[in-house]
């Protein structure tokens, strides 16, 4: 069966604390929190910097069982490099850990500042590089940097996939050329809801979809009215089914239909105010029919019920570590 997920871009935000965030929930908790709101996060660290392997091991048990992350692309390779000599900070990129994530590894998202504009050539050597299972995953990140001896993880537990997806923001890409490579390399063409201030398509490039819904009217604040809920669940609809919706904004033809219906991976990423990007996930998660795993109270009994374990499993091991002492 295809899949659905809906969430949102990124959790640890201040102004969410004592609204999208109980009162009282420890900052600690919040990712365990959020993830048991909703099936699927957007990791935005990873874009910023390189992370630690035991960042991705606390993520993994913190989030429940059949959660997903997605992980966006570092930017020294998108930004500042722009994609020159890409082998070894996509080396970095994998090495630093995400196969810690294991079942709960998702996509990588990889995105393109509106200053870069479609350099074929360039794009198809990354493109080239880039891993479909983790266990090329794997043998790419031993190609890593010094900065990363001694804190590389490339550990693989099991075959799985890795997916890709690109986000564009510069108008050159708005040319079939591009929409052709995505396809020879099963990528998937982020469809972005950017306010009308970057170009944007909507055509299907992969056996799945992933959607960025940044704002309709303000970039990264304004909210989604609920038609304007609607009108995205219907087209989020079309695609999870395996068609297209019949407005959709093409640069090419259309792709192929799929015939048991294709994944869909959806995120808010209107952030910049108090609690847009979570109502609105969680409006978006109605429509579409599913909620969240479980009640609110019913989530922070499990949080407070996970914790005392913890503290009574830490207590103890101290108490075995202090016996060997004497």
């Amino acid at each position: 069966m295809s899949d659905l997920r809906i969430g949102i871009s990124g959790w640890a935000y201040v102004p969410w604390r004592g609204n999208f965030y109980p009162a009282g929930l420890p900052q600690k908790s919040e990712l365990a929190y959020a993830s048991r709101r909703f099936n699927a996060l957007e990791v935005n660290g990873t874009f910023y910097s390189l992370q630690r392997p035991s960042n991705f091991q606390s993520w993994y048990e913190q989030s429940p069982s059949g959660f997903v992350f997605t992980l966006k692309g570092g930017r020294f390779l998108t930004h500042m490099r722009k994609l020159r000599e890409p082998q070894e900070p996509l080396a970095n990129f994998f090495a630093q850990g995400v196969l810690k994530l294991r079942e709960k590894l998702g996509p990588i998202l990889w995105q393109f500042p509106p200053n870069m504009p479609f350099h074929e050539d360039r794009f198809k050597q990354f493109f080239d590089l880039l891993p479909r299972d983790t266990k090329e995953l794997a043998r790419l990140g031993k190609k890593h940097g010094p900065q990363l001896k001694g804190r590389a993880f490339l550990e693989v537990d099991e075959l799985r996939r890795v997916r890709h997806a690109v986000e564009f923001r510069h108008e050159s890409f708005l040319t079939d050329r591009f929409i052709q490579l995505l396809r020879a390399h099963d990528i998937a063409l982020v469809v972005a809801d950017v306010a009308s201030k970057y170009p944007t398509a909507e055509d299907v490039t992969a056996d799945w979809v992933y959607v960025r819904l940044h704002g309709s009217r303000q970039l990264y604040a304004s909210g989604y009215t609920p038609r304007e809920i609607k009108a995205w669940a219907a087209k989020i609809e079309a695609w999870h089914r395996g068609g297209e919706p019949r407005n959709a904004r093409r640069i090419a033809l259309p792709g192929r239909s799929a015939k048991h219906g294709r994944d869909v991976f959806v995120f808010f990423d209107n952030t910049d105010v108090k609690l847009r990007a979570p109502v609105d996930a969680r409006r978006m998660a109605e429509e579409l029919g599913f909620g969240p795993a479980a009640p609110v109270e019913q989530i922070l009994r499990e949080l407070q019920t996970r914790d005392g374990a913890r503290r009574r499993r830490s207590s103890s091991a101290r108490q075995v570590s202090s016996s060997r002492g004497r």
